[in-house]
């Protein structure tokens, strides 16, 4: 899986879409564009709605719900983490990645543009609140 930067302060969904569906950070914009989902909307990262809708647009199936993070063990082998979780008055906002438990071992694909390496195991220093699985199949 080859990690896609986020070109946008909030285009860490887009960019995680664009690792899993193997695209680039610019079709997936414009896709999100296409759907009424613009990269400057905060809800980006603090909606599961839209990152949900880019995933089915691309045929990438999720599980239907959210679950609270319990440990990095007990991840599914494909999930979209929600990281940085934190609230601004009434609205939640957090970070987007996504944990693969690949053939090198597990390992987070983090889109932030200013890391050096965005294929991360530094797992202690990451707090995740929930995930979403994803369908390691369809990717």
């Amino acid at each position: 899986m080859t990690p896609v930067v986020q070109e946008d302060v909030t285009g860490c969904g887009i960019a995680s879409v664009a690792t899993l569906a193997g695209v680039t950070y610019n079709q997936v914009k414009t896709v999100a564009s296409q759907l009424g989902i613009q990269v400057n909307d905060s809800r980006l990262w603090s909606d599961t709605a839209f990152v949900r809708t880019l995933l089915q647009h691309f045929s990438i199936e999720t599980g239907p719900q959210e679950h609270p993070f319990r440990s990095w063990k007990t991840l599914p082998p494909l999930a979209l983490l929600a990281i940085k979780w934190h609230r601004t008055g009434n609205q939640a906002f957090w970070h987007w990645v996504i944990f693969w438990r690949g053939t090198g071992g597990p390992v987070v694909i983090d889109p932030k543009r200013s890391l050096k390496k965005n294929v991360r195991t530094d797992f202690g220093r990451m707090k995740p609140k929930w995930f979403i699985a994803i369908d390691l199949k369809k990717c």
